[in-house]
């Protein structure tokens, strides 16, 4: 399992859940993993077993080491120091943008990550790389080691878990990242006169997956494909979408680290004392009115993409309602401004929070009656996962994961554990608020939607035993 971040070594979003997550439900399930990522100035284990190995890549030789931790019987723990490139504050950049050299950082990780296993001298029965960090690891083994006896002809499996980040750099690039012109193809890494990783990784693969049915239907169409629907869509026989699951040891409203109250499906008074807990975590009033009054939570990135225009555009008249809202997020500054000012404009009904605090993300989800997540376009999502297992019923985009894991309530009575819109619009958004607020006011119909969100199962196991049949299709067969 090669990734170039994983909870809780190095996280910036999903791919690092879903890495760890998949990785451990594998090794629950009784497979042995190898998880290989970076190792970054943050990432810090104890008790390692160092191995050495130089690699050549273009006219360089470098040296690369390899620092093992067993996590358990069944799952290891590899990362790749190459201090030059990733003994650095963040991942992928810095307050200015990325990092210019990301090209040559994550070509030697991929190289690196298929060193290991040749340094160990044993066969792995899949490779499974994740995102366009890893792009070129089926590419390095298809042209540089496909005849090698511990890593050709290995099966590979390429995740994608974001189609809009694509790993596209210069062809000029090329011979520094040790391949040759001939991969400067529309099926090799070609990308509009430029090489992508993310193409290389889906040309290369026997495999493709990503991480949410709706999503997978939605990339191979211009709306969303990215510039990649055509090269999905000619793959469209191997791509198959999964939907990811969530750490249930982590998330569960019944022994959750971060939040003293408990509560399940069955007892809901646990469920007021988090929101008490919340509205005070955060300096709002905590008086019989404003515990009465809804709690819309927000966890995310600030950016278009997940649907911060939309409510931007809609800022007054939501900002007009009965409600009362909480969000911790960071990305654009526009956004992170324009939450400043309406928390400046009601600062008894509005908390804004900039940046990420674990303790309060869990604090949100489960103190919050309604979760806002009005995606423009959403390959999965987690956090309307983890507000179905909190009771904390989502208002959601019908897009990509949102669409397959929300059923809306209003088109589905007696089994609806949401509510969804379909249009990108502000007027649709405000409206489908709307909807939600006026079916909170019925305190038995709310607390049955929630329910229902609560008695579903979205845990890890379910999403990697579809991995596994996935990997077995992929094996040779029995004799």
């Amino acid at each position: 399992m090669v990734a170039s971040e994983a909870h809780p070594w190095a996280k910036t979003g999903g791919l690092a859940e879903v890495a760890a997550s998949l990785t451990d439900a594998l090794g629950a399930l009784g497979h042995a993993v190898t998880l290989v990522l970076p190792r970054y100035r943050m990432v810090s284990v104890e008790h390692t077993e160092r191995l050495d190995a130089q690699i050549s890549l273009g006219s360089r030789v470098l040296s690369v080491g390899f620092l093992e931790k067993r996590l358990s019987d069944r799952v290891t723990l590899v990362l790749v120091d190459v201090p030059e490139l990733f003994d650095r504050d963040g991942i992928y950049g810095s307050a200015t943008g990325d990092f210019p050299d990301n090209a040559i950082r994550y070509a030697v990780f991929s190289r690196a990550a298929l060193e290991y296993p040749r340094l160990r001298q044993f066969r792995p029965s899949i490779i499974h790389a994740h995102d366009w960090q890893t792009g070129l690891v089926p590419v390095y083994q298809k042209m540089q080691l496909s005849s090698d006896p511990f890593v050709g002809g290995v099966p590979a499996v390429f995740t994608i878990h974001n189609l809009a980040f694509q790993g596209v750099f210069p062809a000029a690039t090329l011979p520094a990242i040790g391949l040759g012109y001939e991969v400067l193809d529309v099926q090799g890494l070609e990308f509009w006169g430029n090489i992508s990783y993310l193409k290389g990784g889906i040309n290369f693969s026997e495999r493709i997956t990503t991480v949410s049915p709706g999503y997978a239907k939605e990339i191979v169409t211009p709306e969303l494909g990215f510039g990649f629907e055509g090269v999905l869509a000619r793959r469209s026989d191997d791509l198959v979408g999964i939907l990811n699951g969530i750490d249930i040891t982590r998330w569960t409203p019944t022994q959750d680290e971060f939040v003293s109250a408990s509560f399940n499906a069955d007892n809901f008074a646990g469920k007021r004392e988090a929101k008490r807990a919340l509205l005070s975590l955060v300096g709002l009033p905590v008086d019989a009115e404003a515990m009465a009054r809804p709690l819309v939570g927000i966890i995310s990135r600030l950016t278009d993409q997940k649907g911060f225009d939309l409510i931007l555009g809609a800022a007054e008249e939501l900002m007009a309602l009965d409600a009362t809202w909480v969000m911790l997020g960071s990305g654009e500054r526009r956004y992170e401004e324009a939450w400043r000012a309406l928390e400046a404009a009601h600062p008894d009904r509005v908390s804004t929070t900039i940046g990420f605090d674990e303790r309060l993300a869990h604090t949100i989800e489960a103190g919050a009656d309604m979760f806002l997540m009005p995606s423009r376009f959403e390959p999965c999502g987690l956090n309307q996962l983890y507000s179905l297992r909190y009771g904390t019923v989502p208002i959601v985009r019908a897009t990509g994961g949102l669409n397959d894991t929300v059923e809306d309530v209003d088109l589905a009575p007696e089994t609806g554990t949401g509510f969804k819109f379909i249009d990108y619009t502000p007027g649709a958004l405000l409206r489908t608020v709307r909807r939600a607020l006026t079916a909170f006011a019925d305190a038995a119909r709310w607390q049955a939607i929630a329910r229902r969100g609560m008695a579903e199962d979205h845990s890890w196991d379910a999403s990697a035993r579809q991995y596994v049949k996935v990997y077995e299709a992929m094996l040779p067969s029995e004799p």
